[in-house]
């Protein structure tokens, strides 16, 4: 009885780690790519920004070498005050990022854009707002398995 019960434990176990996808090798380029978009739309509502406009529609794999691509992302907007600055613009949507994904600060020195990574997605995002009430968010993939 008791061995067919650990039988039974080691059937679902296994069962469970093949449909997690544990022991693979993480998203390829399209997969990324389409995580990257979602989290930079999300972005974009969660912010209440106005007039939003994709300027890199992506979906396209750009070749890294060795079998390897990574895809991007990009979108503008604007503020609903033209009189905020570019790095208070960038701060905002650092903070509203927050409740999209989970992203680490990889780059900031203050007065410019913001690198943002998410080791776990491979995506890596860039708040770069280019002057006074005018939102920049562009992304791009690690390079990953071309899909």
């Amino acid at each position: 009885m008791a061995c067919s019960v650990r039988r039974g434990v080691m059937v679902c176990a296994v069962a469970l780690l093949a449909v997690s996808g544990c022991g693979d090798g993480g998203p390829t380029a399209a997969e990324a790519g389409e995580t990257l978009k979602s989290h930079i739309t999300e972005l974009m509502e969660e912010s209440h920004v106005l007039d939003v406009r994709i300027t890199d529609s992506g979906g396209r794999d750009i070749p890294c070498g060795d079998g390897k691509a990574k895809r991007t992302f990009a979108a503008t907007a604007r503020d609903s005050a033209a009189q905020r600055d570019p790095d208070g613009l960038n701060t905002y949507l650092l903070g509203a990022l927050s409740s999209v994904a989970p992203y680490r600060i990889a780059e900031d020195r203050g007065n410019a854009p913001i690198k943002l990574a998410n080791d776990e997605y491979k995506t890596v995002i860039i708040l770069e707002s280019p002057g006074d009430g005018r939102y920049g968010v562009r992304g791009e993939t690690e390079c990953l398995p071309a899909s």
